[in-house]
């Protein structure tokens, strides 16, 4: 058999051509990439529509708590102190956290196509994460307070005043919002396959990433290492904090002042171990070893449940909290009796 220089140059043709077709093909899905449809929950109209109270009742219960709280905060001016400062814009973070993804899987549920644009979505994606980097902040921003109140007590008034916590707080939103650019601008410049099928009730990274027609790993790799840093570096501190604090308190004399200063970082510590307990199964390595399903549900955990589960464990092991709680109540019992009277 001859191979000549003629069959060789037609054969590189050929392949050029088909390369050029594949990747213009791909090239022309990406652009007409233009929404995303995600598989939610795929069971039948029943349940369906008991997924939609429960949801939608476990939404409404988190407004109402995590209000109460603020509300609790802002009225009662023996709770105007650092800790419960920190604890009302945690409450407040809760509220956006929560309603950046739970209105739009109640539409969804309801919808025969749950479908969402795709600046729709990397805009959820962003919110989302942005406020989950916040609420990692924060966590650690309360861990470093309860710190101070019981290893420095004699420092803590100086060391953590009322301005000085605003600017903590202010820059946990901040540095929130600025952490995760790089990684959401890196997966929105992916080339997304025509399936534009999401196996999810929401915009995340694992999902999108699987999308891609074309293998990402500097893109995955980025985004691990993100997720990485920010869970184990603040889970770290938080951590130590919380070891040094029961070390202190196990040398208080008092069994009362045992018993208040353990109730405070009970609940503290609680809220840490169901959050990071959850993040650090899905968004350690987004796209390896999970099965889709096992994020879905791990993710509807510490996205909707989550934020339940917060005012119930900060008012019901918090004295203080229980009793302004009370008096709020009363207030608005007092309004609506003389609202009727008027």
């Amino acid at each position: 058999m001859v191979f000549n220089h003629t069959d060789f140059y037609d054969t590189h043709l050929v392949s050029s051509a088909l390369k050029t077709n594949e990747y213009s093909s791909i090239n022309n899905c990406s652009n007409a990439v233009s929404k995303f449809i995600f598989l939610g929950f795929p069971y039948t109209w029943e349940i369906q529509i008991l997924l939609f109270s429960v949801f939608s009742g476990t939404y409404i219960l988190t407004l109402t708590g995590n209000l109460c709280i603020i509300c609790a905060v802002r009225w009662d001016h023996q709770l105007q102190t650092p800790m419960y400062i920190l604890l009302a814009n945690f409450s407040f973070l809760e509220i956006c956290f929560i309603t950046s993804t739970v209105p739009n899987m109640l539409a969804n549920l309801l919808s025969e196509t749950s479908t969402i644009s795709f600046y729709g979505c990397f805009l959820q994606f962003y919110f989302f994460f942005s406020m989950g980097t916040t609420e990692t902040f924060f966590l650690s921003a309360m861990a470093f307070d309860r710190y101070l109140a019981i290893c420095r007590p004699l420092h803590y008034p100086t060391v953590m005043t009322v301005q000085r916590c605003i600017r903590i707080g202010a820059g946990c939103w901040v540095c929130g919002f600025l952490y995760f650019l790089l990684p959401i601008y890196l997966i929105s410049q992916l080339l997304f396959c025509c399936s534009k099928k999401i196996d999810h009730f929401l915009c995340d990274p694992g999902p999108l990433m699987k999308l891609s027609c074309v293998p990402a790993p500097a893109t995955e790799t980025i985004c691990a290492v993100y997720n990485s840093v920010l869970i184990f570096s603040t889970f770290l501190f938080i951590t130590s904090s919380y070891t040094l604090v029961i070390r202190a308190v196990l040398r208080v004399p008092s069994a009362e002042g045992r018993h208040k200063a353990f109730s405070t970082c009970g609940s503290h510590l609680a809220v840490v171990s169901l959050f990071y307990g959850s993040i650090m199964v899905v968004y350690v390595s987004p796209t390896a070893g999970n099965p889709a399903g096992m994020q879905k549900y791990v993710t509807l955990f510490y996205s909707v449940l989550t934020p339940l589960f917060n005012p119930l464990i900060y008012s019901l092991r918090n004295k203080e909290m229980k009793a302004a709680l009370r008096k709020l109540f009363r207030i608005v019992r007092f309004s609506q009796r003389h609202g009727r009277n008027t």
